[in-house]
């Protein structure tokens, strides 16, 4: 979970941080946070790319969409055992449904009982 979390969840809040900030130039003192660089940046990669500059972030927010899709889906069939153990437990009716959660054990005194 700690590579997960280290090569998917740190580049994606590196790249949308860095979008909302220059996006709303707030630079912070940096010319990379400014809204001139943001601006240069995607005319750049539509040039690259040949369209016009506001596709190119629906078409970054879809990848980053089915980015997150694919790698919580590896995530879960490298976890499928342990899911389905955890959706049968919690659909069992049986001792789940007749044992008293936290919050009502909580609530019944030592001197009613």
């Amino acid at each position: 979970m700690r590579y997960v979390f280290w090569f998917w969840f740190v580049p994606m809040g590196f790249l949308w941080g860095w979008y909302w900030l220059s996006l709303n130039d707030i630079s912070l003192g940096l010319t990379f946070f400014s809204r001139s660089t943001h601006d240069l940046v995607f005319a750049i990669y539509g040039q690259i790319l040949g369209m016009e500059k506001e596709v190119i972030v629906r078409l970054l927010i879809k990848a980053c969409i089915v980015d997150t899709f694919l790698i919580m889906g590896i995530l879960a069939f490298r976890r499928r055992k342990a899911i389905a153990r955890w959706w049968a437990v919690r659909r069992e009716p049986g001792e789940a449904a007749q044992q008293p959660d936290s919050y009502e054990r909580a609530q019944v005194s030592p001197a009613a009982e």
